[in-house]
């Protein structure tokens, strides 16, 4: 039987992986970046356990078309996740590492 805080960390693991794989490929742009970011905070915000989600899109990897706008990629999202199951709160962050050339999860 998994303990709560393996638990609260598999939800923070779930709610991260969500966030990214529902967003990433999405349309964006300088001037909607701000409310992308609120959209992905408040869809994950919906999901069991989560006290506080935090999304940032680095606008310096934005790179827009000729139509202006670009793509959302993984590496440009920096986000955390509190997950307060039972009592037991975990805060996990996807970051892109540049030395991996990666964006990674990871519990704080």
């Amino acid at each position: 039987m998994p303990s709560k805080r393996e638990i609260a960390a598999f939800e923070a693991g779930i709610k991260l992986g969500a966030l990214y794989h529902q967003f990433v490929g999405a349309p964006v742009s300088i001037r909607t970046a701000e409310s992308l970011e609120k959209a992905m905070q408040e869809s994950i915000s919906l999901q069991p356990y989560v006290r506080e989600v935090r999304v940032q899109i680095d606008r310096d990897m934005l790179a827009e078309n000729v139509f202006g706008y670009g793509e959302l990629e993984g590496r440009m999202i920096t986000a955390a996740v509190v997950i307060d199951y039972q009592d037991e709160v975990v805060t996990a962050r996807l970051q892109y590492d540049r030395e991996k050339d990666y964006p990674l999860m990871s519990l704080v």
